[in-house]
């Protein structure tokens, strides 16, 4: 166990990211069986894999104090999906590194959540974990994804495009795009968005 643990919930301006609890596991296996937010996945998730999803996002912090955390409304308390860090598992030109993701129901699209949360998980991963580097992917044709990681300043390289290990090679998914950023860079961002990062007391 890492001592960088998320011993508090960060708060922005209209999330919480906190660990996991049991009350997530109905809306999130509710979101992982829409087609429109699983669009870009090979498939739609049962209840079961939707489940084994959570437990595996719970083994991660438990290992290394960072996992994709579930979003909470603040004004409502609703569960509005996760963003977080993660390692990635499978090996590509790029790995080891630690990545950046975001998975949202419908309704909290098209309001900026996505990219509310990244920053903070930017924050985090840049601030309290001293990353030198986090990554992002998606598939080339996502270009709503690629949208939240061009707008919290990662840059992507054509030469770093990839065939994703996971899916054949033939796959209607495939190529991913890679996007990038460096602590470097995050260092030269606007002071609002280092200011993201407040842990609830």
């Amino acid at each position: 166990m890492t001592d960088a643990v998320l011993s508090h919930p960060i708060l922005t301006e209209r999330l919480i990211l906190r660990c996991w609890q049991e009350a997530d596991r109905d809306p999130f296996a509710a979101m992982n069986a829409d087609p429109r937010v699983m669009e870009y996945f090979p498939s739609t998730l049962d209840r079961a894999a939707s489940d084994a999803v959570v437990d595996r996002l719970q083994a991660h912090d438990a290992a290394h104090g960072f996992t994709f955390w579930a979003l909470e409304d603040r004004a409502t308390g609703d569960f509005a999906g996760f963003t977080g860090l993660a390692h990635v598992g499978f090996a590509a030109h790029f790995v080891p590194v630690v990545e950046i993701g975001w998975r949202l129901p419908v309704a909290y699209w098209g309001r900026g959540i996505a990219s509310e949360a990244a920053r903070a998980s930017l924050a985090f991963g840049f601030g309290r974990l001293a990353l030198t580097e986090i990554v992002a992917f998606t598939p080339n044709r996502h270009l709503a994804s690629r949208r939240v990681m061009e707008r919290i300043g990662m840059k992507r390289d054509p030469a770093d495009d990839f065939v994703h290990p996971r899916m054949p090679p033939d796959h209607p998914l495939q190529p991913f795009v890679l996007y990038r950023t460096s602590r470097a860079a995050w260092a030269e961002t606007p002071a609002a968005e280092h200011d993201s990062l407040k842990e609830q007391p």
